[in-house]
């Protein structure tokens, strides 16, 4: 597919001079942040990023340029061992259901208590159930069960991952990315991780593009004072489409700034990204579903120090690696 092009027709016309300013502005910064990091044939939908000094503060950034995260997916009931029966403990929305089943996994006092949460908040199709909240313990929290899914299901589930809980690894020969999810902000995201996980393989995924931070951003990935911002812009880039399964759009989901560490979709997915650096400049504008381990950021940054050549896409200037990099995603034990 090539990339999207740029709305041309002359037949449209911004009735005040400010509006047709702005509107204009905005295109051009999200048409350059998008040819940045999409290839010429990949697919372009908008999405944003964040990142990870250490386990605590990625989730702290992401809920507090969120207003807190606390999603779930619709039309998908989770089963479990019940925490909180949901006949005696209702709300009047799935967040507050999610939030409810988080102050039982505040990671101070032992293991999280409630690991998932269901709720029914179609009042028509809920009946006298809605309003339900059902706090549930999985036994696997990484392989949650399911108890059904489809649009004829009225309920909304999600995850809530505690400290120490939730880390996949991203495993290449020059070492494992051990990577913290976030399903309370990328729901969909997380779900096709986990469902990858459970391929127990990911030919295909690999990472094809690094670039280092140069002298344009400090080691703590913040930028330097007067220099630009790119090209290189301090990133490694990759596809999560395995081989044998047809890989659907994933929506887009909470888009906070994105800073060092950030694990972030491109679009829609499958391609994705991890910053190596603080990139204000890039606005809100990648879903980010996790962020690498502040121990494994070394091991991202040895990637931008492997052989490239350079390619141009969409006009801009970037650094293709000469030998892609194979990934596969593999169970991590919970880092207590």
């Amino acid at each position: 597919m090539g990339r999207k092009p740029i709305d041309s027709n002359p037949s449209r016309r911004a009735t005040p001079t400010l509006l047709f300013l702005g509107l204009a502005s905005s295109a051009l910064v999200y048409m350059v942040i998008l040819f940045i990091l999409r290839q010429p044939n990949s697919p372009s939908s908008p999405d944003s990023a964040a990142t990870v000094s250490a386990e605590s503060g990625g989730a702290t950034d992401l809920e507090r340029d969120n207003g807190g995260c606390c999603s779930g997916i619709s039309n998908l009931e989770l089963w479990g061992s019940a925490v909180k029966w949901g006949t005696e403990f209702k709300f009047n929305s799935s967040k507050e259901c999610c939030e409810a089943c988080k102050g039982l996994c505040n990671g101070n006092e032992g293991p999280c208590l409630c690991d998932s949460w269901v709720f029914c908040g179609n009042r028509e199709a809920c009946g006298s159930k809605f309003g339900e909240c059902w706090l549930k313990k999985q036994k696997d929290a990484l392989s949650p069960e399911r108890q059904e899914a489809g649009n004829k299901i009225m309920w909304t589930s999600g995850l809530i991952f505690g400290k120490g809980q939730g880390i996949v690894g991203f495993e290449t020969e020059h070492g494992t990315l051990h990577i913290k999810l976030y399903p309370d902000c990328a729901p969909h995201s997380v779900a096709y991780i986990i469902e990858l996980l459970g391929l127990r393989h990911c030919a295909g995924c690999h990472f094809y593009r690094a670039e280092g931070r140069r002298s344009l951003w400090d080691a703590n990935g913040n930028h330097i004072e007067d220099m630009s911002f790119g090209p290189p812009f301090a990133l490694i880039q990759g596809t999560l489409e395995a081989q044998g399964t047809q890989f659907k759009s994933i929506p887009i989901e909470v888009c906070p700034t994105i800073r060092r560490g950030a694990v972030a979709w491109i679009g829609s997915g499958p391609e994705f990204f991890i910053s190596l650096a603080n990139h204000k400049e890039w606005n809100k504008a990648y879903t980010v579903f996790g962020y690498v381990l502040s121990s494994d950021m070394q091991i991202a940054e040895k990637f931008s120090e492997l052989p490239v050549r350079s390619d141009v896409w969409n006009g801009i200037n970037v650094s293709v690696l000469e030998n892609p990099i194979s990934l596969r995603i593999q169970r991590v034990k919970n880092l207590l």
